[in-house]
């Protein structure tokens, strides 16, 4: 596969919306029911692939408790999918599911989250991710944890691992704690994607 065409597999496969709902269903003390959504932005806003992201609990979708901007780089045989915070993520909320919304997100309502990038590379015919380094800080509960993320991405399915570990112990304080979040995707959104060269 071609620098481009892995990059652009890529987009492909993840441009939809996913849900966990057989994962919840099935063990729901275990598991709450989520949604996460990839809608792709327009080519302008990075000159090439780009998405804004949502993810939700199924019984709130207007209050998502993660969203982002990624912009996609090709790098060989790898592709880096660098991560964007919302200056002011609420006035987005729904954006996922609303293209008025998805709309009003420009590049100067985004600024870059350094050392938070996910690295992707085909294996055994799916796409593996994992956070660059463990640098990606975040505050949670008063302590400061660097994220530990680990994706798996089909055609139709996304499986991802989130786990915050303390800085200096390394003993985990939020995240997964069984196995991983497993979804399947609901709706595609691979038509709205740019054309890329």
């Amino acid at each position: 596969m071609s620098d481009n065409q892995l990059m652009l597999t890529l987009a492909q496969w993840l441009a939809g919306h996913f849900s966990n709902q057989k994962q919840a269903f099935s063990s729901p003390k275990d598991y709450p029911h989520i949604r996460v959504f990839f809608r792709p932005l327009p080519f302008d806003f990075f000159a090439g692939i780009g998405f804004y992201s949502e993810q939700v609990y199924d019984y709130d979708l207007w209050s998502p408790y993660r969203q982002g901007v990624h912009r996609f780089v090709s790098q060989g045989e790898e592709v880096y999918v660098e991560n964007y915070a919302l200056k002011d993520p609420m006035l987005y909320a729904g954006a996922a599911r609303e293209l008025e919304i998805l709309k009003t997100i420009t590049p100067a309502c985004i600024e870059r989250r350094y050392n938070c990038s996910m690295i992707f590379q085909w294996q055994n015919n799916l796409f593996r991710g994992r956070v660059e380094g463990n640098n990606c800080l975040i505050e949670r509960n008063g302590l400061q944890t660097y994220l530990v993320s680990q994706v798996e991405l089909t055609e139709t399915t996304f499986a991802s691992l989130d786990r915050g570990l303390e800085i200096n112990t390394h003993q985990q304080v939020w995240g997964t704690t069984g196995e991983a979040l497993r979804f399947e995707k609901v709706q595609n959104y691979q038509s709205e994607l740019p054309e890329v060269e």
